[in-house]
């Protein structure tokens, strides 16, 4: 093997082992994707019974930072509370008092994900 292709194969081994260890940890759901950094979601509870508790299908959600967004954003709105479930790409939202559902839907497409279903 000639001392240019060492070289080349040094280059190419630093530039990839950074990425492949950056993709794992993306794929794993512990990377900060999606334009920033970790989102941090309150806990939120609400006493008393939800009026409606929908199932909302969610795509484009791709990590934990994903996952998220969403929870936080629907956790802002009033008498709402959302649960996110990654691996289902659903989100469990319980609603206390007259929310629309359209409030909803429209507060996850703002975050730029598609949903694909609602459903009581």
């Amino acid at each position: 093997m000639k001392p240019q292709d060492l070289i080349i194969v040094a280059v190419l081994l630093i530039i990839l082992i950074p990425a492949i260890k950056s993709t794992i940890t993306h794929m794993k759901g512990e990377g900060s994707c999606c334009g920033g950094p970790k989102e941090k979601v309150p806990k939120k509870k609400i006493k008393g019974t939800p009026k409606k508790v929908y199932t909302v299908i969610i795509e484009g959600m791709h990590c934990d930072n994903c996952k998220n967004r969403v929870e936080k954003h629907l956790n802002e709105i009033e008498g709402v509370v959302g649960k996110v479930k990654l691996s289902r790409n659903t989100a469990k939202v319980y609603v206390y008092d007259d929310t629309p559902e359209s409030l909803i839907k429209e507060t996850i497409e703002n975050l730029d994900f598609k949903v694909t279903k609602i459903s009581e």
